[in-house]
């Protein structure tokens, strides 16, 4: 299969290597030193793109992809504001994109059990509930797109929170999120419930960006050839 990546840092560097090692060919590897050399007919000779650029230009690259008519597999995070805009296009002009906020598969696996987790906390009014969340320096979305999810997974099913917040002071409806950034730490997530007399906690904790390059290029082979708008959840099914 013929890959198209989108940004060579550490989590790209990894991608390369894993496809390599897959079977995998990669035609062209798009930095912000070439980007703007890229033309349509390039990249519409591989099967499907994979992107982890940044914030600042994941839009263009869908849009140039969608151009394409290139299978999308995006795991740059931070533009979350952009997402229902960017599915309804993909959903209306019969392209293929496949989103999600991280690839690990431990780390889909903890979203499964936060949600139901969540939901068994409805009737435990004593526990209070509360995130923490910790990349690397160089990280640029903050909360990052996993915090949210995870997030997303507490508020969509405990009823007494109704959003998330970074502010310390917030009220009791918002779920508290405490991120950091440290070093070169990949990305650690907690969830944490705490009672009068007991704390339980969830966390997630990966120990290399092989975990997250790995997911990628899996979610790579296995939308190619598809149209429509895919996660993780759908490949796991």
């Amino acid at each position: 299969m013929k890959i198209i990546l989108f940004g060579h840092g550490k989590t790209g560097k990894k991608i390369e290597e894993i496809g390599l090692g897959r079977g995998h060919q990669f035609p062209l590897i798009v930095t912000s030193s070439n980007s703007e050399e890229i033309t349509t007919e390039e990249l519409s000779v591989a099967d499907v793109a994979i992107d982890f650029s940044s914030p600042g230009t994941i839009i263009s690259n869908i849009n140039r992809c969608f151009e394409a008519d290139l299978p999308t597999v995006i795991g740059t995070t931070g533009w979350h504001d952009k997402y229902e805009e960017i599915k309804q296009t993909a959903l209306s002009d019969n392209k293929t994109l496949f989103f999600a906020s991280n690839f690990s598969i431990g780390a889909n696996i903890m979203f499964s059990i936060n949600e139901k987790l969540a939901a068994m906390m409805n009737n435990q009014l004593d526990y209070n509930v509360e995130m923490n969340e910790v990349h690397h320096i160089h990280k640029k979305d903050h909360p990052s797109g996993t915090a949210i999810t995870i997030a997303n997974g507490v508020t969509d099913n405990l009823k007494r929170k109704k959003s998330w917040t970074l502010e310390e002071n917030g009220n009791a409806e918002e779920l508290m999120i405490h991120s950091r950034r440290e070093g070169d730490v990949k990305g650690i997530h907690g969830v944490k419930y705490t009672s009068s007399v007991d704390t339980l906690e969830l966390i997630h904790n990966v120990s290399d960006r092989a975990a997250f390059a790995l997911g990628s290029v899996i979610a790579a082979e296995w939308v190619a050839g598809k149209k429509g708008v895919f996660g993780m959840k759908d490949l796991l099914d």
